[in-house]
């Protein structure tokens, strides 16, 4: 096999961790870019040496020199882009979110099944972090028992990035979707992905984009607009599973707390683990609780290591020598839970799931 050529779908600002990553991995080429500004397609080509750009996603697809593709798009088009690539005989690795609906992501799994010779993997980038990995190891091997409860929250004070992040037609929503998706994936992930039950929840759209805000810089969207903004501040839930496991979360854009933070928790009847802020375990042996740090490379997660592993992970699935930890039915139930929060919110009451 040569090179695999890598065509990457939408060139914003998160196209830029696949673009170096890409550029890392000896067995890819940066072959082609797709952007509907034809002129940052046009930069992006000629930034990581790609011999082909183009403003049309269909017109990516058509290049029978394309092997890959990168889906870096608003999550509205993941659905489509990524049906229409598998039928174009790709391999495609889509960001995360999957899309915006269950219907949709149905409508995905079919397609990854009738194209089985080809690789589908979303991208839950905090699957491939070092800390997550080594804690992965300790639970496969028994350590923390059985997983039964867990806590995740990541919370932004000042921090939405406005533009499509902003606009709920294009992002499907706000933080629980945007960076509550990794959190609650890497607890579920970890606690052996169960089967969601039911799920209780709560949004609310109190603060806004507070573009009032002064002395206090945050990200800002390429196309951000202090007067535009439809998607919640803050969410919360309480996530029940089939195996009587229970995960707890909450998220926001904005919140009038002290600081940003994250906290990751997870509580097994041997022992317990932090992965956030930073990773350590919990265990008991000769009657003491033992409080144990790995001595590793990075004890939180390290974005650009996560990155290059998640595409190193992708190409080494293409070349047949190992199946991605990031399948389509994995979306599918993500899709569950995201969905099931807002549904839980607007009725006002827990929700079920057969």
């Amino acid at each position: 096999m040569g090179k695999i050529k890598i065509g990457v779908i939408g060139a914003g600002s998160i196209s830029e961790m696949h673009f170096e990553s890409y550029k890392n991995n000896n067995d890819v080429e940066i072959y082609a870019v797709c952007d509907i500004n034809e002129q940052r397609a046009q930069e992006k080509a000629e930034k990581y040496g790609a011999l082909k750009y183009y403003k049309n996603y269909q017109d990516l697809l058509g290049d029978s020199e394309v092997d890959a593709v990168s889906i870096c798009t608003w999550n509205n088009s993941h659905a489509e882009i990524s049906i229409a690539a598998l039928h174009a005989g790709k391999h495609v690795l889509v960001e995360k979110p999957l899309c915006k609906t269950i219907e949709e992501a149905y409508g995905i799994e079919k397609a990854v099944k009738e194209n089985s010779e080809k690789v589908f993997q979303i991208g839950f980038v905090r699957r491939f972090g070092t800390n997550t990995q080594v804690l992965k190891n300790f639970i496969d091997s028994g350590d923390l028992g059985e997983i039964y409860y867990a806590k995740a929250s990541c919370i932004r004070a000042l921090g939405n990035p406005g533009g499509w992040f902003a606009d709920k037609e294009r992002s499907g929503g706000g933080p629980l979707i945007d960076i509550g998706i990794h959190v609650i994936d890497l607890c579920w992930y970890l606690m052996g992905k169960p089967k969601v039950k039911s799920i209780s929840g709560n949004t609310y759209n109190k603060l806004g984009n507070r573009s009032n805000i002064e002395n206090k810089s945050f990200y800002k969207a390429a196309d951000y607009d202090p007067d535009k903004n439809t998607v919640e501040d803050l969410a919360n839930a309480i996530i029940r599973f089939d195996n009587g496991a229970s995960l707890m979360v909450d998220v926001s854009f904005t919140l009038h707390a002290k600081e940003e933070s994250i906290a990751v928790n997870l509580y097994g009847d041997k022992g317990g683990a932090e992965i956030e802020p930073r990773l350590q375990i919990v265990t008991e042996k000769n009657n003491t609780i033992l409080n144990s740090t790995p001595q590793i490379d990075a004890l939180s997660f390290d974005f650009n290591k996560g990155f290059q592993n998640e595409i190193d992970h992708f190409v080494t699935c293409i070349k047949g020598e190992a199946e991605t930890i990031s399948t389509v039915q994995d979306g599918v139930e993500m899709m569950k839970i995201l969905v099931g929060v807002y549904e839980s919110s607007e009725k006002g009451a827990e929700i079920s799931f057969d």
